[in-house]
């Protein structure tokens, strides 16, 4: 059962808002309500309980006496003192803000949140490639843009050196390198989750792990129990890893994903990497990863001259236009719901 997030404020609009935007928007065991007065809230709040209260900064005072487990007020400064009530929230930023301080402080009221999302295990798309410059990248970003057109996506990149944060301007706190920490101290929850994701383009992203060091310590079976619990938990529908160079031992990384992307090339020494690819995955591999994997030749594109808007460049360019004939003939369970 959905539990309930109470918006108010003074502006009774705003509060309807954020309540769509929850409501519409965001991966949340909330469904919530917005309400145009504060006699009406106190009215509700008296016959129904709420999980979370969010309320006007000029309302703080009467939020005190109100039944909610959790008060968070909305500032209308970015820099207010902590309220009685509850935690200070400015309520002048993203919808994607406003929710991953709502979750933080969510979180550091109840260290394990009992809530869940009833939800699909999301669909693991993993992009690898043994070639360098292959295009590999650029095909997983474009993947994940097309994919969000119709689904709610999260892009992963496990690479050392991504570019990632120059691509989005660096607007991220949090990074992989956090959530991994959360999971090896046994502390992850998808709720925590929810505080270090962000958004870019129409779909959800975690930052790049800011130092390789973190990839480098973390075993590849680590990795895909993370991937696993991302997959089975945060209630996206579908998951976009850049696997990075996947390393020998790397099968269960590999293995984590439903379909890998495989970009290649003709030339010999690709081939050369690709044979020698081959050879380690029979051996150290059942059958199952080969059967995941698809080769792609990608065509030649003209080379995007700019970093700003790269993202649009690739959706709606040559690779957008080879993402979607690509998806347009992948299984059903890939492409949609059924």
């Amino acid at each position: 059962m959905r539990k309930i997030m109470a918006v108010y404020d003074e502006d009774p609009a705003y509060a309807q808002r954020l309540a769509d935007y929850v409501n519409q928007k965001e991966k949340l065991p909330f469904a919530a309500m917005a309400f145009s007065s504060m006699d009406r809230l106190r009215e509700y709040l008296e016959e129904h309980p709420a999980e979370i209260l969010l309320v006007g900064e000029r309302s703080a005072e009467e939020a005190e006496r109100l039944e909610a487990k959790n008060v968070m007020i909305l500032s209308e400064g970015e820099v207010v003192e902590e309220k009685e009530a509850g935690s200070s929230i400015y309520k002048y930023q993203s919808g994607s803000g406003i929710m991953r301080e709502v979750m933080a402080a969510y979180c550091c009221s109840q260290p394990e949140p009992a809530l869940s999302i009833l939800a699909k295990r999301a669909v693991v798309m993993g992009v690898y490639s043994p070639v360098s410059r292959c295009g590999k990248s650029a095909l997983a970003l474009t993947l994940a843009q097309a994919l969000g057109r119709n689904f709610s996506v999260l892009y992963m990149n496990l690479e050392e050196y991504s570019g990632f944060s120059r691509l989005v301007d660096g607007g991220y706190q949090k990074d992989l390198s956090d959530v991994l920490y959360l999971y090896r101290q046994g502390e992850f929850n998808w709720m925590r989750l929810k505080t270090m994701v962000y958004p870019w383009n129409g779909i959800d992203y975690i930052g790049p792990a800011r130092y390789g060091e973190d990839l480098e310590l973390v075993p590849a079976e680590e990795m895909a129990g993370l991937i696993g619990r991302i997959a089975g938990e945060s209630g996206y529908e579908r998951l976009v890893v850049d696997l990075g160079r996947c390393a020998r031992g790397s099968m269960a990384l590999l293995d984590a994903c439903d379909v890998i992307y495989m970009p290649v090339r003709e030339d010999p020494v690709s081939q050369a990497k690709i044979d020698e690819f081959e050879e380690y995955a029979a051996l150290a591999d059942d059958g199952r990863v080969r059967e995941k994997i698809q080769k792609l030749h990608l065509p030649r594109f003209r080379r995007t001259g700019r970093r700003e808007n790269y993202g649009d460049q690739l959706l709606w360019g040559e690779m957008g236009d080879f993402v979607r004939q690509l998806l347009g003939g992948q299984p059903e369970k890939w492409r949609d719901d059924g």
